[in-house]
């Protein structure tokens, strides 16, 4: 499987809970490596920007306020298939079909609250990263278990 980089963010919901440390446990226990993160509230240009393939939906409004009511968490992990693997962590969108074990099926109960955002494929998580990270901002190194995590 490739090694690929992959966009996660922790809601202001998932903030508000004091769920970090539980999401990246979580992503670390995996075998994924956190290699950028930092903490910020959204302004509305930059929530506008990161949700633009949903400005025509009847929820954008919505969840464009959402995203910006307090502060979020934006992380690069790398691992191998990461864009596949986070997302199966964190479950459906909709935390009601999210199975017990997910982020979303553990800790959420309401579609737009629903703790984490996840990029879905390789193109949104370039996308996303370079939204938040600059690639001064993205560490590179070798952790001491990669050996067991990977295949390459």
């Amino acid at each position: 499987m490739p090694i690929e980089r992959t966009f996660v963010m922790i809601k202001p919901d998932g903030v508000a809970r004091r769920l970090i440390g539980e999401c990246i446990r979580r992503l670390e226990q995996r075998g994924l490596k956190l290699l950028a993160i930092k903490i910020q509230i959204l302004t509305r240009e930059k929530a506008e920007e990161h949700y633009q393939e949903h400005k025509e939906k009847d929820f954008f409004e919505s969840l464009v306020a959402f995203i910006c009511s307090g502060p979020t968490v934006q992380m690069v992990w790398e691992g191998e298939d990461a864009i596949n693997q986070v997302r199966s962590m964190i479950g459906n969108t909709n935390p009601l079909k999210s199975a017990p074990g997910t982020i979303r099926g553990d800790f959420a109960l309401i579609t737009q609250m629903n703790i984490v955002h996840a990029s879905d494929k390789p193109e949104s998580a370039q996308r996303e990263i370079s939204l938040y990270f600059t690639p001064q901002d993205i560490l590179e190194y070798k952790a001491d278990d990669e050996k067991w995590l990977t295949t390459k």
